[in-house]
């Protein structure tokens, strides 16, 4: 069937399916509308009463994230694939991309339980893709959902999150009153179209942020010297190709800094990934292979495809950076 990745398992390994950019359609079109999660997309597959996570590109991310495996025995006994987004809450109470990279990004078990007790994460489910032997992708998305709430019994670090049938304005104020990313619109007869980012469901976001390839760095200064002072980054063109957005130079917790340096020293390189820099953009720059994905938020594009005042969010080791294009952050 299309969309599936070959698995061992019994049951069918799937790809996520991805909304398009794009504003709020239009009230009589047909919608529900839910909150837009700001962290990690994850596929869990529900079998012989245990569960395991699958992120968007196909990594076993199950070992991050131990307080979830208690919802293997929350699906009534049936073995089942779900799609949400685990999230981590700032102190606000808010979902946090940022307090979410350590758990990301973190494989050793004595941290791991350290940070269960400190940053713990939620999985928000909005959808089920297989129950028992039978594909629930067919299905419409209004079938699926109703599925989805009989089937998962709410836990301490799992839940469905309510959607909004009464229209995409008043689904989208509370998501800016909530100091959220934005809202999702699905499509109420659309099925599932794994693999694909398909216009049946649209992301509408309350700021602007975009993936970025990471190129090459330039040293802090002052407070910052021995560390990174700048990311230079980048996005693919139609034809594939690397081309430079523009330096990053905010955003960075002390930690982050840590981090970045960690996972840049091993990839150094003599020549810039991006072919198209401009020749005192790249004075001081320190090139890497360009396979670490990160996000940022930024207030438009020029009209010299550079990002106009970026700032970090963190790494997305749940990206490819062939998937890295204009606009689809």
């Amino acid at each position: 069937m299309p969309g599936y990745q070959q698995g061992m398992a019994a049951l069918p390994a799937y790809t996520p399916m991805m909304a398009r950019l794009g504003p709020l359609p239009e009230p009589e079109g047909g919608y529900a509308y839910e909150m837009k999660w700001d962290g990690v997309r994850a596929l869990g597959y529900v079998e012989d009463g245990t569960l395991r996570l699958v992120s968007r590109n196909a990594k076993d991310i199950t070992a991050a994230y131990p307080e979830l495996a208690g919802l293997a025995g929350a699906t009534g006994g049936h073995a089942v694939v779900l799609d949400g987004e685990i999230v981590a809450f700032d102190q606000q109470g808010r979902p946090s991309f940022e307090a979410l990279q350590p758990r990301m990004h973190q494989r050793n078990p004595l941290k791991i339980r350290q940070l269960l007790v400190t940053t713990p994460v939620t999985y928000l489910l909005f959808d089920v893709l297989h129950v028992d032997a039978a594909t629930a992708i067919t299905m419409t998305y209004t079938e699926r959902r109703r599925r989805l709430e009989d089937l998962v019994h709410a836990g301490r670090h799992w839940a469905v999150p309510p959607c909004y049938a009464d229209g995409g304005e008043h689904a989208l104020a509370d998501s800016r009153r909530l100091g959220l990313e934005g809202v999702v619109a699905k499509r109420l007869a659309s099925p599932y179209h794994p693999g694909r980012r398909s216009p049946d469901w649209v992301k509408v976001k309350n700021v602007r942020t975009q993936e970025v390839v990471v190129g090459g760095w330039r040293a802090g200064e002052g407070r910052r010297a021995g560390t990174v002072g700048s990311l230079l980054v980048g996005v693919h063109d139609d034809s594939g190709r690397l081309r430079y957005a523009g330096s990053v130079g905010t955003g960075f917790t002390d930690e982050a800094l840590r981090r970045l340096g960690e996972r840049l020293a091993p990839l150094r390189r003599d020549t810039p990934p991006f072919g198209d820099i401009p020749r005192e953009e790249a004075r001081g720059g320190r090139w890497v292979d360009p396979v670490l994905v990160g996000e940022v938020q930024f207030a438009e594009w020029t009209g010299e495809g550079r990002l106009r005042h970026p700032s970090w969010r963190g790494l997305r080791d749940d990206k490819e950076p062939g998937e890295v294009v204009r606009g689809e952050g």
